[in-house]
């Protein structure tokens, strides 16, 4: 992807500036997934929701790619997905780079 990793240090420049701090990949799936659950009284999360949180956030970025869908929320208001086609199988580092690419797209940058 062109430009990529200056988008890359763009994202991480404005994590930092908002959090104090650049997250990991995976502080970062759980940032988005909060977003993507929506507007929340603050509370704690047991380790179960985190894990859902993440994977919300992967479906999303997974969705820019066209493999999942958004399928509705559930009586709790939490986001639900259908499988369109499965990723591109790829080794770790490849798909740590495909979600870097679709957490940039995230985020405007």
């Amino acid at each position: 992807m062109e430009n990529f990793e200056q988008r890359w240090l763009d994202t991480e420049n404005m994590l930092r500036e908002r959090f104090g701090k650049v997250p990991d990949m995976e502080g970062i799936l759980f940032l988005i997934g909060v977003n993507e659950l929506g507007k929340m009284p603050r509370r704690k999360f047991s380790k179960e929701q985190k894990q859902d949180l993440m994977h919300i956030a992967v479906c999303t970025l997974l969705s820019q790619l066209g493999c999942y869908e958004f399928a509705g929320r559930d009586d709790d208001g939490w986001p639900h997905f259908n499988a369109i086609a499965p990723p591109p199988a790829q080794d770790m580092a490849a798909q740590e780079r495909m979600l870097r690419e679709c957490a940039v797209m995230y985020f405007g940058m």
